[in-house]
């Protein structure tokens, strides 16, 4: 069984690691195995939980894109025709350009809540280096 730090899953989950502890004492995430070196979380019910979570969320639309980031807006440029707009979703940072009209329309500025959503063909997997 694969584990990861208590501060990893905390960073993945965009949570504090003494709440990923705590989770642990009431059986929310399944600790690593005991050792002598940091306490872990083991993957298996990392990710369980995280699939899980991901069902439960609250969507205001229905959509075929499935990735979706809620988060508060953290950044607006706007110039000519276009907009970067920067949204801050727990530890994922989602940046988009669109057409100023559009971030206009929707009344994008920093501080508000917005999801953004992803849809790609094109999906790459990364694994991090021991």
């Amino acid at each position: 069984m694969t584990e990861i730090r208590i501060s990893d899953a905390a960073s993945m989950l965009g949570v504090s690691d003494d709440t990923v502890r705590r989770w642990i004492e009431i059986g929310k995430l399944s600790a690593g195995a005991p050792g002598n070196g940091p306490r872990t979380v083991s993957s298996e019910s990392l990710a369980l939980y995280m699939s899980a979570a991901s069902k439960l969320e609250d969507t205001a639309v229905t959509a075929s894109a499935r990735n979706r980031f809620a988060g508060i807006v953290t950044r607006v440029e706007k110039d000519g025709v276009m907009a970067l707009v920067e949204i801050q979703a727990g530890p994922h940072r989602v940046t988009s350009l669109l057409s100023r009209e559009s971030a206009e329309e929707l009344g994008l500025a920093p501080g508000v809540r917005a999801t953004g959503v992803v849809k790609s063909t094109n999906v790459v997997i990364e694994l991090e280096s021991n």
